[in-house]
């Protein structure tokens, strides 16, 4: 006849516990992606009714890139800024 021990208890306890947190965890991140995805999918319908202009959003990023380009190639050729 098998004696369930204390340690047993709460070695199954908190494998339980971590079995349940990581299942939560695991369908927030599919909910997270999902969302992004959305996110994308939303984007890209926008920008396909009317490509030509480019979003106000997306300059403003462009231009963010273009200028830490710049800082780089400064640092990469030893300028000081």
């Amino acid at each position: 006849m098998a004696f369930i021990t204390p340690d047993f208890t709460a070695a199954a306890v908190a494998l339980t516990a971590l079995t349940i947190m990581s299942l939560v965890a695991l369908r927030g991140w599919r909910d997270w992606i999902q969302l992004k995805r959305d996110e994308l999918a939303a984007a890209n319908s926008h920008l396909g009714q009317d490509a030509a202009v480019p979003h106000a959003g997306s300059r403003i990023e462009i231009a963010d890139l273009k200028e830490r380009l710049r800082k780089l190639e400064a640092i990469a050729a030893g300028v000081d800024l």
